[in-house]
């Protein structure tokens, strides 16, 4: 049975927060990250399309061979044009790999709006949820505050979402 950790994140930008998030969970055969679309409760994000860019020069910076971005969310929404919840994004993910065990990582923030989730209950009995504390205090936040501070952010991202960032004025 193959062990996938779903890990779904606005990730407006992704951050070195995030990176250590992804780096406990080498022990999963994959881990697909999953950007949100439309946020469920109106978070205000970077366009999709430019947080998918960062995604994935994210992704090649960290060079782990078991970590992809998954584009469910995007499949979810072009049907609905609504936002897409965590329940239907783990309904979805198990209907095309049956045979998964699907563990959904969350950081401690959303742990506590846990129960707020649409059909939590239900996600719990059917799935393992898995509230994962990053290892570097580094947030989105902290980015998205530096950039608009002309302040440097290479010690907050990988290499490559800092060039992209910082080349193309994105906050």
């Amino acid at each position: 049975m193959t062990k996938i950790a779903v890990f779904g994140s606005a990730f407006n930008p992704p951050s070195l927060g995030h990176r250590s998030v992804i780096e406990s969970l080498g022990h999963f055969d994959r881990v697909l990250l999953v950007p949100s679309i439309a946020h469920a409760w109106g978070k205000e994000m970077l366009d999709y399309s430019l947080r998918v860019e960062l995604i994935d020069a994210f992704i090649e910076d960290m060079a782990l061979k078991n970590v992809a971005r998954s584009t469910i969310e995007e499949q979810l929404f072009s049907v609905t044009q609504q936002p897409v919840t965590t329940y239907a994004v783990l309904c979805a993910l198990q209907e095309e790999i049956p045979q998964a065990q699907l563990t959904f990582v969350m950081g401690p923030d959303n742990l506590f709006n846990f129960s707020k989730f649409y059909r939590a209950k239900d996600i719990a009995k059917r799935w393992t949820v898995m509230a994962c504390p990053e290892k570097v205090a580094v947030r989105s936040t902290d980015i998205r505050t530096a950039l608009d501070k002309k302040q440097s952010i290479e010690h907050l991202t990988t290499a490559k979402v800092c060039t992209i960032l910082t080349e193309n004025h994105y906050y």
